[in-house]
């Protein structure tokens, strides 16, 4: 296989995840490559970020509205992606096996906007931020926490290996990370940390409301669903055809057949799903974690 099938191969198989991801990085590259070119030809090294990144400032904000979403794909160092990703790749992977695809962009993009918002009412309200100069919000944390929260709070008990610490229940981790964030409120970068922790209530929040019976982001799926369609080429109407029939079709024994398969299906899913409830992830064969990611997929 050529090295372009591989990647047209991986990209195709790749969680959506996985694509946040590579789409994180690829921005980052990009930017820090403008940042060097600028530095080389002693440009503006910032001019182009600031049309990117997400302000404090309201009447800045209506100037440019994307930002509310562009600003959680840039990040202003290594460490910054870094732990970032791998939080996110941790919590995607059980977050897939629970939910799907879909909805897993609906806690990320959710918790972005959630997120930006407390930032800047933060700044505008709170009497430890007046007199603060520009300021603006970048990075994927308040999406990032979404999605763990989102998932510690659907399996809070679950136990979840991790290195040099063994095993620990997920919520733990979430708790941990939640009380860094408060505590760090007044060391330094408070509009980030506050906009974690918007980001953590968005994941907490949805999640209750599942739970509940309602889907609090199906508005923002839809949405989604709306732009997407925009892009996707016309199908051509098949051409009417007149067709007798005799007795049972084959149409309505395929979708017979094809009902039966997707209850075959599903059963082998909560099945697997006890299983993890019961054991953890770690338990299960490889075999029934590739069922279980595929599935996911075709969700």
């Amino acid at each position: 296989m050529r090295s372009s099938d591989k990647i047209r191969y991986k990209i195709q198989t790749a969680t959506v995840t996985e694509k946040l991801i590579a789409l994180n990085v690829l921005v980052f590259i990009l930017f820090f490559l403008l940042r060097t070119l600028a530095f080389l030809f002693q440009l503006p090294s910032d001019f182009l970020l600031e049309w990117f990144v997400f302000p404090k400032e309201p009447l800045e904000f209506l100037v440019k509205p994307w930002s509310i979403i562009t600003y959680s794909f840039l990040h202003n160092g290594i460490w910054h992606i870094l732990s970032n990703m791998l939080i996110l790749y941790f919590s995607g992977i059980y977050f897939l096996n629970y939910f799907s695809p879909k909805r897993l962009l609906n806690y990320y993009f959710l918790g972005v906007i959630i997120g930006a918002l407390v930032y800047m009412l933060s700044y505008n309200l709170f009497p430890a931020f007046q007199g603060t100069g520009r300021s603006y919000l970048m990075g994927a944390s308040a999406g990032v926490m979404a999605v763990l929260i989102g998932i510690a709070s659907h399996i809070p008990n679950m136990r979840v290996r991790l290195l040099l610490i063994g095993s620990i229940k997920f919520w733990w981790i979430a708790a941990f990370l939640v009380v860094l964030d408060i505590i760090q409120i007044p060391m330094g970068n408070a509009g980030g940390h506050l906009a974690h922790l918007g980001g953590a209530a968005l994941g907490y929040l949805y999640t209750n409301q599942l739970q509940k019976g309602n889907d609090i982001g199906k508005w923002f799926e839809n949405l989604m669903d709306g732009v997407a369609s925009l892009f996707k080429p016309k199908e051509k109407k098949a051409k009417m055809k007149t067709v007798h029939r005799s007795g049972k079709t084959t149409k309505s024994r395929s979708s017979q057949k094809k009902a039966m398969d997707k209850d075959d299906k599903q059963k082998k899913v909560d099945a697997i799903l006890d299983k993890i409830s019961k054991s953890g992830y770690d338990s299960l064969s490889k075999a029934e974690k590739d069922f279980l990611f595929q599935a996911g997929k075709e969700d």
